[in-house]
């Protein structure tokens, strides 16, 4: 988001905020894209979505302007939350009280329940 380091914003919330981008989805008929976004460096995205929500009129003039497309998607700014969630699978895997079920799985002894027995 090379236009956040601009300094051409005038949302004080996003002055001086560095953001990385990991998704854009697109819709099929091109007309909307949601960014699923993390402020670099960590810490909440609620705040910063909400600010990049507020300037999303002004990122897509910008991405018109740059872009030459005959139609520039309207822009929806969502937090990315996977690195929470696989934080969370991490954690959990990490249980001591998770580690003997891990410890079978592995002995590959048990029944997949895909077989029909004969």
């Amino acid at each position: 988001m090379r236009i956040l380091g601009r300094g051409t914003l005038r949302d004080p919330d996003l002055d001086g905020v560095q953001v990385t981008v990991t998704q854009v989805h697109v819709s099929p008929d091109l007309r909307n894209a949601t960014a699923f976004v993390v402020p670099f460096g960590g810490g909440t995205s609620d705040a910063l979505v909400a600010a990049l929500n507020r300037a999303s009129g002004f990122f897509r003039a910008q991405f018109g302007r740059e872009l030459k497309l005959r139609y520039v998607p309207g822009i929806q700014f969502q937090p990315d939350r996977s690195f929470d969630h696989a934080r969370r699978i991490d954690q959990l895997l990490q249980d001591p009280r998770v580690a003997p079920d891990l410890a079978r799985g592995d002995k590959g002894g048990g029944d997949t329940g895909g077989g029909s027995g004969a």
